[in-house]
């Protein structure tokens, strides 16, 4: 029993001094995505099971929070929806902002000046062996 207790002794010590090298950062970010997994976990929502209760905005927050860590660090804490999902909302979260902004203002060929309009359709009037 004493050997046990050494055991877990020693073993929360290295867990401390591992917390403390890790930057501020890194451990605020850990706490909001514990936090907000915490919040999501209380809704009261009988009829659907944890998925379920998931809305856009959620499922965007953890995917922001989760893409500031480091993927190491994802693997060893308790998520509601596995590490590799979250990295796949945060794909998809930065691929549709990439396709807003590279999204074109007007669909379909840009219209032509007037004056080249005009040039070709008079060249056409003067020349109508050209086919």
């Amino acid at each position: 029993m004493a050997l046990k207790l050494i055991y877990l002794t020693v073993r929360q010590l290295f867990a401390w001094a591992l917390l403390s090298r890790r930057d501020a950062v890194a451990k605020d970010v850990e706490i909001l995505l514990l936090r907000h997994q915490l919040a999501v976990a209380q809704r009261r929502t009988p009829a659907r099971d944890l998925q379920g209760r998931l809305t856009w905005a959620d499922r965007a927050w953890l995917a922001l929070l989760a893409g500031l860590l480091p993927k190491h660090r994802l693997e060893h804490l308790r998520l509601i929806v596995s590490p590799s999902t979250l990295l796949r909302w945060h794909r998809d979260l930065l691929r549709r902002r990439w396709a807003y902004c590279s999204r074109r203002k007007r669909p379909g060929r840009p219209p032509t000046h007037h004056r080249i309009r005009a040039l070709v359709l008079r060249l056409a009037r003067e020349n109508s062996s050209w086919g």
